[in-house]
């Protein structure tokens, strides 16, 4: 008969503890977490930042400088300057291909508008809903217009204050960026001496097992966000590509700068496509109502080829986590952090999921050796 250990029933007394107070203190618990992320916020982004970097910078460094015999101390700034020059350059380059483009939209929106107010009227008139309706629609919107104008500036403070708070993100937004840009050009620039110094503390204050234990995890955790940094990367060149093909051959217009937004947004896991479908059928909608709904149509059809047959074959591979997983996370990262969260969620999901795994099949082959013995 097992013996019962005083050290697993005080490990269960305190879990039990732990648990207990987490339930009854959860929403204090919930505003601290949310809290600390927000004060380490800038750094979160920039280790984000240095991650996508760092696979750039990896590449220049052993292909183009692998050859040579260059010390890491020339190599190493060089390479990480052409990084963030192709990321800016690629950022700009985006900029100046979609903002003309929507420019001349909405120019194109605002000449047409007296032709669909027309085209509105006449539809309704086949309809049967006759002028004095329509008439009264018009009062109707022209009431809530009036109704709105006074509501605002009735509600002056609370418009000012709601301006203020948008404004006040936006710059928060720009500063954490700003900051963890800094950031992660100092940290990839100094990466092995950071290393080596988080090395030395956790060899002078945990035990050798423990020290392992968190080597082996960063290991993993680099070796999984190198591989979906890379993996989404050529994901998203693979759709980008299909697009345009797909909007030549269907002779849709502004194929070039909506198959390259298409291509950037489907970095986001799962739900980046329909970002770029909403502003490409958009941009369509404003030519042709009818070349704007094939337009959908279509991305639905490269969504399908994208989630059965491209992401599990060039991402899911390279994470290792099964799809409904991929859902999961990215939809929960969305709630905690917004598009950040959503890009993070499927690299470290699949981290937790990876460990979990190697622990759950130590653990039963485990077990199988400990029934052996008692069979035996």
């Amino acid at each position: 008969m097992k013996t019962i250990n005083i050290k697993d029933i005080k490990k269960l007394i305190i879990l039990a503890i732990v648990l207990i107070f987490g339930f009854i203190y959860i929403s204090e618990i919930w505003s601290f977490i949310k809290f600390v992320i927000k004060i380490f916020m800038p750094f979160i982004i920039g280790l984000a930042i240095a991650f996508v970097l760092n696979v750039l910078m990896n590449s220049i460094e052993t292909k183009w400088f692998g050859k040579w015999k260059v010390s890491t101390k020339v190599k190493r700034p060089i390479s990480l300057l052409i990084s963030i020059a192709i990321v800016l350059g690629f950022i700009v380059f985006l900029l100046f291909l979609i903002i003309p483009n929507l420019q001349n939209t909405i120019s194109l929106f605002a000449d047409s508008i007296p032709v669909y107010s027309r085209n509105l009227q006449e539809l309704l008139n086949n309809w049967g809903i006759n002028a004095d309706i329509i008439n009264d629609i018009k009062e109707v919107l022209d009431s809530l217009g009036t109704t709105l104008a006074e509501y605002i500036k009735n509600n002056s403070n609370q418009v000012i204050d709601v301006t203020l708070g948008i404004a006040s993100n936006v710059v928060t937004g720009f500063v954490n960026v700003t900051i963890g840009f800094v950031f992660a050009i100092y940290f990839l620039a100094q990466k092995e001496k950071i290393t080596s110094q988080f090395n030395k503390v956790m060899d002078a204050y945990l035990p050798k097992k423990r020290v392992n234990k968190i080597k082996e995890i960063a290991h993993l955790s680099n070796k999984v966000f190198s591989s979906f940094v890379s993996g989404q990367c050529i994901e998203a060149i693979i759709i980008g590509i299909l697009c345009f093909i797909g909007m030549i051959l269907l002779r849709l217009p502004y194929a070039s700068t909506i198959s390259v937004l298409v291509g950037f947004t489907a970095l986001i896991p799962v739900f980046g496509a329909f970002i770029g479908t909403i502003f490409g059928a958009f941009l369509i909608f404003m030519i042709s109502p009818l070349q704007a709904i094939i337009f959908v149509m279509f991305i639905i059809i490269l969504q399908q080829l994208e989630g059965n047959l491209i992401y599990p074959k060039v991402v899911g591979k390279s994470v290792g986590l099964p799809g409904i997983w991929v859902l999961v996370a990215v939809t929960v990262g969305a709630s905690i952090n917004g598009v950040l969260g959503m890009l993070l969620s499927v690299p470290i999901c699949s981290i937790i999921y990876s460990i979990l795994a190697t622990n759950v099949k130590d653990r039963l082959e485990g077990k199988n050796k400990t029934n052996k013995k008692v069979q035996e």
